[in-house]
């Protein structure tokens, strides 16, 4: 693991303490960050005690004494580091700024943003811009017209997680306005008019229509789940015979293209009665996402991971359940794989094409693991070997056994020294005149 050091997206504290929301502050009203709780100033690894108790004040202090909410804006997970438990608090960069400390209020004892590799108060001027500039619309703070929701599809997503929405789950998600439900709600409810489109041309454009499917008017999650599951049927596996291999490839990466998809369900912007579109071409998958991206979020940060939920409510649903692991790893983890290219940005919608690959290096590829794969079995067969000749003869020399076994001094020697490592054998006496013994009968 690489070693850190504090700057402007990195802040370290040796434990927890009473100013932890001063700093998640400055980090939301920035480009978001990390702190590591449990590094000292200067890097030195201190380590956290009671971990799971600690993550669970930190979670509830910053849900109860921020605002605007922040749930689906942070993250929590332990780290090892030199063999302590380090805990780290991701966060990404708020959508509705200023957030502020609730007791301080929005004021410059209450509103933070990091500057260099410290949390500096912000000015009234400061303050003021933000909330000129702040994205004006919010689907948490649009009631919906529709009032008689009911939720059965989340609550049963939740129990699948093994976590109950209890009797007030409205207000702990953030789905209510004052005491009416939101357009956030509206979108999860088991009923509404939201509709979610699938295509499949028989081209590579769109002339031919074979199908045109709709799986919206349900919950949001629900709907996202049929398109995953309609895409991976889809995205086929096609097999290439190379001597002495078969070879089998998805059209796609999966991972990528869920990535992809629910990235799209996540950051649409559903304002204006837009949803996002999937269509199926003769060579690939194209992803369309509403709003403008690059008005919300520049491209370099996109690209780079710097999460900034349109939606940060959903977003904590889809965190809930498990949909996405840390925020802001889809598009890294898309752009490693096809680059950048595959984007494509306008004043109203992103799109996301993704080819299909018949390649030889993907093949080669393919060939390169399963030899990988083979090379390491050998090695874990002569593992073996050593072990079960030297449980024969305790006295067998190096020499013996590389001539045996056809393989050097050296990676006897190798081998020898990780069966040592797991305890498998130890050496009694000297090198000269000692012998082996196996400790794993």
């Amino acid at each position: 693991m690489p070693n850190l050091v504090e700057n402007h997206r990195i802040e370290f504290k040796e434990r927890l303490t009473d100013d932890l929301e001063k700093f998640v502050v400055a980090f939301l009203n920035a480009k978001g960050g990390k702190i590591y709780i449990g590094i000292n100033k200067k890097g030195g690894i201190a380590g956290v005690g009671k971990p799971d108790e600690v993550q669970l004040k930190i979670k509830d202090r910053l849900k109860d004494n921020i605002r605007p909410s922040i749930m689906g804006l942070f993250d929590i997970w332990t780290e090892k580091r030199k063999d302590k438990t380090v805990i780290v608090v991701n966060l990404a960069s708020g959508a509705n700024p200023p957030y502020y400390i609730k007791q301080k209020g929005r004021s410059e004892a209450g509103c933070y943003i990091r500057i260099g590799s410290s949390a500096q108060p912000m000015t009234e001027e400061m303050i003021e811009q933000l909330l000129a500039a702040r994205y004006p619309i919010s689907l948490a703070n649009i009631t919906s017209r529709k009032q008689d929701l009911t939720f059965t599809q989340l609550k049963i997503y939740y129990a699948g997680k093994h976590k109950e929405l209890n009797s007030r789950f409205a207000e702990n998600l953030n789905l209510k306005v004052g005491n009416k439900f939101s357009q956030v709600a509206y979108l999860l409810a088991d009923e509404n008019r939201v509709s979610i489109r699938l295509a499949k041309w028989a081209g590579k454009d769109r002339i031919d229509l074979i199908q045109n499917e709709e799986y919206g008017d349900q919950c949001l999650i629900t709907a996202l789940n049929r398109v995953l599951e309609r895409l991976d049927v889809e995205n086929i596996t096609m097999a290439t015979k190379t001597y002495p291999y078969r070879i089998e490839t998805r059209l796609v990466d999966s991972k990528a293209l869920r990535e992809a998809v629910i990235n799209a369900f996540a950051h649409n912007d559903y304002s204006a009665g837009d949803t996002p579109i999937f269509e199926i071409f003769e060579d690939r998958f194209e992803i369309t996402t509403y709003g403008n991206l690059l008005a919300w979020i520049g491209k370099e940060e996109f690209f780079t991971g710097l999460s900034k939920p349109r939606n940060p409510e959903i977003m904590r649903v889809f965190k809930d359940l498990e949909l996405v692991e840390n925020l802001g790893s889809g598009v890294p983890a898309i752009t490693k794989l096809y680059g950048r290219e595959i984007f494509n940005f306008s004043e109203s919608v992103t799109k996301i094409s993704l080819k299909y690959e018949y390649t030889e290096s993907r093949v080669e590829t393919a060939k390169s693991r399963v030899e990988t794969v083979k090379s390491r079995v050998e090695i874990a067969k002569s593992r073996v070997e050593i072990l079960e000749l030297i449980r024969k003869n305790p006295n067998i020399k190096i020499a013996e056994l590389s001539k045996i076994l056809n393989i050097s001094v050296k990676g006897i020697e190798k081998n020898i020294k990780l069966l040592k490592t797991q305890k498998l054998i130890k050496r009694v006496g000297p090198n000269k005149g000692g012998h082996w013994e196996v400790l794993n009968k």
